[in-house]
């Protein structure tokens, strides 16, 4: 059963898809359902997602794609058929939209940005009330963070000092996956990590740091590393 949001995002997603063979921006759908910002855009398309009504389409920002309609919408009578002159009208005139159709728009929501965390020697993880745009393209279904990179030991696996990692905040991982981890409650560090017996492991990617090994209980997944951002200057 989807929400009353839900069910109003995915008709105007459709609708505008009909109309013009593009799906709507953030800052549409924003304005159409009456919303207070384009994260809660994002946490109604993640739903939507999650529960197979929509989907994105890869390597663009703004694609997206009706699967399935809510189960109130009224299918087309079975067995009904279509002539052919208006068979041909209607493909015509999804060509002529594609064609017309502008190029799509780099939609971008803002994901709390929670202060620094070591790619190196532990430190601690700030909270802040600061905020940092991000591409929606970049981020898939649930919730996210993006905490500043400080230090070198991961950038064998390509995470640089002053690098932005754009996390998936959850409390498990699998082995061999990046995570934020919450070492002894008090210091973050981003790490691969891999459980060894009866032991936890964080390993750096940089063959000039040492794997940390902790008991179990010292160490708290608070995330996935879901993308980077990096900034050139």
């Amino acid at each position: 059963m989807l929400t009353a949001k839900q069910h109003e995002l995915i008709r105007f997603i459709q609708q505008r898809l009909e109309e013009t063979g593009v799906s709507p921006s953030f800052e549409e759908m924003k304005d159409a359902l009456d919303l207070k910002s384009k994260s809660g855009v994002h946490r109604l398309i993640s739903a939507l997602e999650e529960r197979g009504f929509i989907r994105r389409l890869p390597n663009r920002a703004r694609a997206l794609e009706v699967i399935r309609q809510p189960e109130d919408s009224v299918p087309p009578p079975r067995g009904a058929a279509v002539g052919l002159d208006a068979a041909n009208d209607a493909v015509a005139s999804v060509s002529r939209k594609m064609r017309e159709a502008p190029e799509p728009a780099n939609d971008v929501i803002e994901i709390p940005l929670h202060g620094r965390i070591a790619a190196g020697a532990p430190i601690e993880a700030l909270e802040g009330q600061k905020s940092l745009p991000v591409p929606a393209a970049l981020l898939g279904p649930g919730e996210h963070y993006a905490l500043e990179v400080s230090g070198d030991s991961m950038i064998e696996a390509g995470i640089f000092d002053g690098d932005f990692a754009l996390v998936k905040r959850t409390d498990t991982a699998r082995d061999g996956e990046i995570v934020v981890a919450l070492v002894r409650g008090e210091e973050a560090t981003l790490k691969y990590l891999h459980k060894d017996g009866g032991s936890v492991r964080l390993d750096p990617a940089n063959a000039a740091y040492e794997p940390q090994v902790y008991r179990p209980e010292e160490v708290q997944v608070q995330g996935r590393l879901a993308g980077l951002l990096r900034r050139y200057h």
